[in-house]
């Protein structure tokens, strides 16, 4: 059964000609605006996270933000996502494995949803691996991101989330926000990926997962590991998957000498193509031009970008028109993205 949960404050509407909050801050302003009662999403450290009071509102762990002065890094600061309340009370809801394929199913039939999961935990290998089964996915807008940590403490921090109406947090649940919207305006999704197959062999993998050993490269049957470390393979590009013009990254995690294996930050699947990625020289250039081909549709409800395209893009002081939110450690766009940047827009209906 979905575990689902409200606050008792009930949140202040987004008046007429106030636009909704969608910024970095200090944590002080955050507080005051989910004391004020506001439903919101936030990113920020753990420990900022954990002294908000409780509301109307969901989190995760990340201390990397794309803001309006340029990627930062900050441990006092945190990424604030107002959503609307015209339409109805936004509820929050906390999810196990178990419970996590209801998501689509609990989403308000006219509105989205915001969902963040804790890396490397249960629920994110579950989403990675079955979401584009899960009742209703692609049918209700659903977007967010993969909480996580300072990089310097991959190996003793664990990523967390927070479920704001109880301040409890978790490191083996996800927490969403479902955000119902009125009919004049509907929630458009756009995702873009940098991203394009290369010109290298053809992968394919006979067995799915976050770990892969044996494949077959150009229909040779070979180990991953090997065949990249004798070709010295750029870390930084990922596998890239074509569905049908659609191109999903599948980014590199870490080469295991010992184990002979690879390490990615999302599955791969048994029966689809992969090839290794064409470099990007200047990610921010790539950025500009990817969005004057994809012009958004508005300014911009909700934003995530890729950590690694934060670290191997050096976005640190940075900007990026308009695509402001946290640098996380994989994005959703329904189904569980890499090197990618996710956000959302909220229209006006036709």
């Amino acid at each position: 059964m979905t575990t689902m949960a409200t606050t008792a404050v009930s949140p202040s509407p987004a008046r007429a000609g106030r636009p909704l909050v969608h910024r970095l801050m200090p944590a002080a302003e955050a507080a005051a605006l989910i004391a004020a009662g506001h439903a919101c999403m936030v990113a920020g450290d753990e420990a900022v996270l954990r002294q908000l009071p409780r509301g109307l509102w969901v989190g995760g762990s990340i201390p990397y933000f794309m803001a309006a002065e340029g990627g930062v890094c900050s441990r006092t600061h945190v990424f604030v996502t107002e959503v609307p309340a015209q339409a109805g009370r936004p509820v929050t809801a906390a999810y196990d494995a178990s419970t996590l394929p209801g998501v689509c199913r609990d989403a308000p039939l006219h509105g989205y949803t915001l969902l963040t999961l804790p890396a490397f935990s249960a629920v994110h290998e579950a989403y990675a691996q079955e979401s584009p089964g899960y009742d209703d996915m692609f049918m209700r807008p659903l977007v967010g991101w993969i909480s996580g940590v300072h990089l310097s403490e991959l190996q003793r921090a664990r990523p967390c989330v927070v479920h704001g109406p109880d301040g409890q947090v978790y490191t083996d649940r996800g927490v969403a926000l479902h955000v119902p919207l009125p009919l004049t305006h509907y929630a458009h999704v756009d995702i873009v990926n940098l991203f394009r197959p290369g010109h290298g062999p053809v992968i394919e993998f006979e067995h799915g997962g976050f770990t892969a050993h044996e494949c077959r490269i150009d229909g040779h049957r070979r180990n991953l590991h090997d065949w990249m470390a004798e070709h010295a393979h750029d870390m930084r590009l990922p596998l890239v998957a074509d569905y049908c013009g659609a191109h999903v990254n599948v980014s590199i995690k870490a080469l295991n000498a010992e184990q002979r294996s690879v390490d990615f930050y999302a599955p791969v699947f048994a029966g689809v193509t992969y090839r290794p990625a064409l470099p990007v020289t200047d990610y921010v250039q790539a950025f500009e031009a990817a969005l004057r081909q994809q012009v958004p549709p508005a300014e911009p409800a909700f934003c995530c970008n890729c950590i690694l395209n934060y670290a191997y893009g050096g976005l640190e002081g940075r900007r990026l028109p308009a695509m402001h939110g946290p640098a996380t450690f994989g994005e959703i766009g329904y189904q569980l993205l890499n090197q990618t940047l996710v956000y959302l827009s909220i229209v006006d209906a036709p």
